[in-house]
């Protein structure tokens, strides 16, 4: 959720850019930037937007992973020789 006292225009975060991305850096929480009132920007450490994609990739991992298990209690699926083999033609590989 977006702290609302991180909300801060564009021109102050410009005027003021180091002592932001210090606060930025010390305090992990993402700061939004908005120009003529409305939020437009999302500022955030490097570090902290690195986990964040960390875990949207291990989150889409396990939602794969679910997907999977449901078609295969549903019964949508097929041998693996048989996909393959489909794949090989389709691309025009050889073994």
């Amino acid at each position: 959720m977006i702290d609302l006292r991180e909300v801060h225009p564009l021109t102050d975060f410009q005027r003021n850019a180091k002592e932001y991305v210090g606060r930025l850096k010390d305090s992990k929480t993402p700061l939004v930037l908005t120009i003529n009132g409305r939020a437009e920007l999302v500022v955030q450490d490097a570090a902290s937007y690195q986990e964040l994609l960390d875990r949207l990739e291990e989150f889409e991992f396990v939602a794969a992973v679910k997907e999977g298990l449901e078609d295969a209690k549903a019964g949508r699926v097929r041998p693996a020789r048989e996909a393959i083999a489909e794949l090989r033609e389709k691309y025009g590989l050889s073994r």
